[in-house]
């Protein structure tokens, strides 16, 4: 357990043999620690009382809450001041109506999966699982109150477990759903972001903002997960795996019940379906293949736009164990 909670708190890097071990080490008393009580010290402002899921479905993932820190109202710089990130490597996007565009790089999430920002009118969760590749925006309102998310230190499915501050009410990433808590069966509005290289973004929005290198001893531009995504098997998860030939760690495009492979989307470079329009190309970095984040293999990038309208449509880039996973009943669409 000290290893995980070393590797995700960014002291050291474990690759997947040696995080296998120490998981099979580490299991049994996280499954035993699944039950309020044992939560109770750290999390008493939490109604344990009213939850959705069952209790022996959260583990720890290592870190305590907030171990891995989320960044609050990050400092934001233009395009043209920032020199060290590569030109493949990944950054969320987030481009609002009316609004200057934004990148939050991956090779930020990675070390502290949330940013809580706001945009114009708008609170916004920036928010990225790195063992599920789920990266999704959301609105930080919930019944119209604003609320601002921290990272618990549990996993669920091997999905992080979020938090707000205000009600320490607990969510699943990636459905934007509370789970525990007064929160339970909230759930948040997703925003039309998606992931894209730097050298994309810097190319369309010479006049966008980039959020800037955190105030952190952390070795960004690092992977701590190397060869996480071409690994046998996700960590943390003992679920079943998806009923298809589909291998549980390739990226499959989910638009809301509905993943698609990228795999599928990348050979065919345009894709029409279900009333909406894919296009791929190629030219970002996987951020969870190798040490250094600007020199993982080509994923591309992927764009999700309403077929009538033309406008980008709120989709994730999920593995695909956690598509089934979170969506057991969902459509797999795996050929023409």
């Amino acid at each position: 357990m000290k290893l995980i909670r070393s590797a995700l708190r960014g002291e050291t890097t474990l690759s997947p043999a040696s995080f296998t071990l120490t998981l099979i080490l580490a299991v049994a008393p996280c499954v035993a620690a699944s039950n309020p009580a044992a939560w109770k010290h750290e999390w008493p402002n939490t109604d344990f009382s009213i939850h959705s899921v069952e209790f022996s479905e959260i583990l720890s993932g290592g870190p305590p809450k907030d171990g891995i820190p989320a960044i609050d109202f990050p400092e934001l710089i233009a395009v043209s001041e920032e020199e060290s990130l590569g030109p493949s490597e990944g950054v969320m996007t987030l481009e609002l109506e009316g609004e200057i565009p934004r990148a939050y790089p991956l090779r930020y999430l990675l070390w502290h999966e949330i940013v809580n920002d706001t945009i114009g009118d708008t609170p916004v969760a920036v928010t990225f699982c790195p063992l599920c590749n789920s990266a999704i925006f959301f609105d930080r309102r919930v019944g119209g109150e604003e609320r601002s998310f921290g990272v618990s230190g549990k996993l669920r499915n091997s999905d992080m477990v979020m938090y707000d501050r205000e009600t320490e009410s607990w969510w699943q990433q990636v459905v934007g759903e509370g789970i525990v808590g007064v929160h339970t069966g909230d759930i948040l509005d997703t925003l039309p972001g998606w992931l894209e290289s730097w050298a994309d973004f810097k190319d369309r929005n010479p006049e966008g903002f980039v959020m800037a290198q955190p105030d952190y001893p952390r070795s960004y531009g690092r992977n701590p997960y190397v060869g996480y995504d071409t690994s046998k098997r996700p960590f943390l998860y003992f679920g079943e795996l998806p009923p298809h030939e589909i291998h549980p760690l390739e990226r499959v495009v989910r638009v809301g019940n509905i993943a698609w492979p990228l795999e599928r989307l990348r050979q065919e470079s345009e894709l029409s379906d279900e009333g909406i329009v894919f296009s791929w190309k190629a030219g970002q970095s996987s951020a969870l293949d190798t040490s250094d984040v600007a020199r993982g293999r080509d994923v591309g990038t992927i764009r999700v736009r309403d077929m009538a309208t033309g406008k980008d449509l709120p989709h994730d880039v999920m593995f695909a164990f956690a598509f089934h996973a979170f969506y057991p009943e969902g459509e797999w669409k795996l050929a023409k």
